[in-house]
Parts: C-alpha cells; structure tokens; sequence
C-alpha cells in the first residue's frame, strides 16, 4: 500500500541502496574493499591526475579545468559512497588528491569562488541545525563538555607537541590553535545520526559543544598572545652583549640593508660597530668572522655603551619604521653633532624621518628604481651618457618635490585632509609634474644630442 501510494519514491529508495556494494557482506571484506578503493583513489591521484590535468591544460580553457576538478570530487565520493563510507571523507580524499598535483595552484585559484559559496551553505546549514532553547536548557552542561572538550585536546596536542621536539612557545600555540572541535565534527555526527549510531537527542548536545568550542576559538588566541607567548619571549630573552669599545661608525641593524653598508665600510678599511636584535644575523656574522654585537639600539643606554658620545656617524638601518624614526628623534635631540644616516622604507617613512630631524635619508628601493630606469633607457637604444643625464633630471625633480612635500607634512596639522598645505602643494606637484618633467627630459636628450655631434 505504501509503495503503491509512493511508486516513484520506492524506487529512488532502492536505487540508492543498490549504490552500496558493501550491503550484505561480511566485515572482512567490507574492510577489504574499503581499503581496495581508498587505494585506488590514492594511486590513480598519484599516476593519472598529472596527465590527465596536462592534457585538459592544453585546451585553455578554464572551464574545463574546473568541471573536471569539480568531477572527480563528485566521483570520489560517490565511490566512497558505493563502499558505505560517507561523502565527506570522499571529498576530503579528492582534495588530498588534487593537494598533490603539479597544478594544484591552477585548481585553487578556480574553484576559489565554489569553496566559499558552498562554505557559506555550510555554516548556514549548521547554524539552522542548532537547537538554542536545548543550549538554555543545559546550559551548565554544554559549557562543561566544551570546557573539557578543550582542555583533553588541548592536553593530547601538548604531548603531541612535545614527542615532536616543538618549542616551548609553539608547542602551545600548536595545542591551543586546535584544542576546539573542527568543522568535520559536524559531518561526522550528522552521519552518525544517518546510520542510528547515536540518537539525535545527544547529537544535538554534541553539535553544540562543537559550536561553543569554535566560537571559544579566539579567546584561547587571545589567551596565547598576551598571557603564554610573552612569558616565553622573557624566558628567551638575551641580555645585551657588552661592548668594549666603540668605534666612530655605529651601525643599528645588519640585515639586507645594512649589512652592504657595512661591507662597504669595511673594505675601504673603516672600523665599524654593528649592534642588531636578531639572534641569527648574530650568529651568521659570527659564523664568518665578523664583529657585531646583540643589543637593541634604540635604547640610550646601549648607544652610550658603543660610543654614540665619540661617534662620528650612526646608520639607522633597522626595519622597524617607528623604532627608526623614534631613534632619529632621540638623536637629533641628544646627540645634534653625529652625523645619521637613516633608512627609509617608503615616502611616508621619509616624511616621519624628516620630522625627527635627520636630513641624510635614504629609500632603500630609490636607487635600484633609478638604476633599472637607466637600464632600461638604454635598453630603448639611447647611450649610457644619455641615459645617465635622464635619470639625472628625473631624480633633481623627484628630490626638490620630496623636500617641498616633506616640509609641508610637517607643517600641516592633518596632512590627509584636502584643504591641507601639504593636500594641496601635492596636488600642483601632479599638475605640474608632466609638463615640467618631461620638457626638462626632452631639453636633457636634446643637449647629450649636440655634445654628441660636436
């Protein structure tokens, strides 16, 4: 009567069932087959995904790459579902499979748009699931099984952490960033409930502690970054090298920039005091031979000890923007008479710096950009005097506008604002850059040109 009453459901029924080849079998082949087909997905991923993806890659055609990705995480899990495992794992083999393709880059980037669509249908579909007035209900409970939740994963990734050799501070991160039930627990207890595990009753209560203890999530980041993190940055804190002597050329920090500054000090044959806070950059110069000395050179006391009283030049090359500008200040208030050099890590670094009083400042990229320009200019076909002479003008202009803007920043009490000097001493820079510019540039090619024919 009732499959009279409902042929066509009876039959979607039985179709489905007949998708499990497992249904009926004993459990040692059950496993068996299980295990076949897992296999057989890693193994086919490992031989055919490549050339099945080189040979798609030379259609062109983008929407073929993401139809046959979106194919094979739909025929993975339907064979997962074929061998009674559920879809979810299927679609979790088939991005493992894809993970390990030479194209694996290529594919994230396509199905980019269908992950965040379908993550949205996830939580949307989890959140309707939810049972609050059951959270109002228990509401004790859930945050104890939560609690506990945290605190057992959090205690397992702790050994973990520590039976592969992790820092102190990263094996807490390590166990804090996972000690929360991941998104997967609501899949697998979906599915449990599919296949009368458990009842739902109880899945509903789990589905709330997994919630809870995603939504405790950031604090237990919190709890990492201001309580755990930095009583571990005190404990490996090193204290400040002693310096013995200083010399008249105190360099703050050895990395990219200041470590050619140091080089080229060196081998012209001046005595140098580098003071850097990276342990490594310490132990790499030392590894080679050279003098440097651990210590944070904006603090006064540290300047002192490596001469800054009988120094001559101070390089600020340390990359911290505020901590450059701040030593900048500090010396042009203490210490007028020493000659700084600062690094500046883009214009408005520039304008800060100014500020402090430093005037011999330099942008770390500036003259790499004004030598590829020349580089290029001669590339065009113009000599090397030409192009010299070109970026010659271009970089006049550029500095006497930098000095003009500089100074404005300065004086203007919001600079930003639209009705400020500096806003608007921009704006007749803009205006007047490509007239002036380019007849300057023009007059530049036009006066190599006659030298060149007398």
């Amino acid at each position: 009567g009732a499959d009279a009453a409902n042929p066509h459901g009876g039959g979607h029924e039985e179709a489905l069932l007949n998708l499990n080849l497992v249904e009926g079998l004993p459990g040692w082949q059950t496993g068996l087959i299980t295990l076949a087909a897992i296999g057989l997905v890693v193994l086919a991923g490992r031989y055919l995904t490549g050339p099945v993806f080189r040979y798609i890659a030379k259609a062109r055609l983008r929407e073929l790459f993401v139809s046959t990705a979106l194919m094979m995480v739909v025929g993975i899990a339907l064979l997962m579902t074929m061998v009674g495992l559920s879809p979810a794992l299927g679609t979790f083999l088939a991005g493992v499979v894809m993970a390990n393709s030479e194209y694996r880059h290529e594919l994230e980037s396509d199905i980019a748009p269908f992950k965040g669509i379908f993550l949205g249908v996830f939580f949307i579909t989890v959140g309707a699931s939810i049972d609050f007035a059951l959270l109002g209900e228990n509401l004790l409970l859930i945050i104890g099984l939560t609690l506990g939740l945290i605190l057992l994963k959090s205690v397992v990734m702790l050994g973990l952490g520590r039976l592969f050799n992790l820092a102190g501070g990263d094996k807490w991160l390590f166990a804090l960033g996972l000690a929360q039930a991941g998104e997967f627990g609501f899949v697998l207890v979906s599915f449990t409930v599919a296949n009368a595990v458990i009842p739902s009753p109880i899945a509903d209560l789990l589905l709330l502690v997994i919630a809870m203890s995603m939504l405790l999530t950031p604090a237990l980041f919190i709890l990492h970054d201001r309580v755990i993190a930095p009583r571990y940055s005190r404990q490996q804190e090193r204290p400040s090298d002693e310096i013995s002597h200083g010399s008249g050329i105190i360099i703050a920090g050895h990395g990219r920039f200041g470590g050619i500054v140091n080089r080229a000090l060196r081998a012209a044959g001046y005595e140098t005091t580098v003071v850097d806070y990276s342990n490594e950059q310490l132990n790499m110069l030392r590894r080679f031979g050279l003098s440097a000395y651990f210590g944070d050179a904006t603090r006064p006391d540290l300047l002192h000890a490596a001469g800054i009283a009988e120094a001559k030049i101070l390089v600020i090359a340390i990359d911290n923007k505020d901590a450059a500008t701040e030593l900048a200040r500090y010396m042009h208030e203490h210490h007028p008479k020493v000659h700084v050099v600062a690094r500046a890590i883009d214009r408005w670094h520039v304008y800060d710096l100014w500020s402090a009083g430093c005037r011999d400042i330099i942008r770390e990229t500036y003259d790499s950009s004004i030598r590829a320009a020349r580089s290029t200019f001669e590339a065009l076909g113009h000599s090397r005097e030409k192009a010299q002479k070109l970026v010659g003008v271009f970089e006049a202009f550029d500095r006497r506008t930098m000095l003009e803007t500089a100074q404005a920043f300065i004086e203007s009490e919001d600079p930003h604002a639209d009705d400020s000097e500096y806003s608007r001493l921009v704006r007749e820079n803009l205006e007047a850059w490509e007239a002036d510019l380019k007849a300057s540039m023009l007059d530049a090619m036009k006066d190599v040109a006659n030298s060149e024919e007398a």
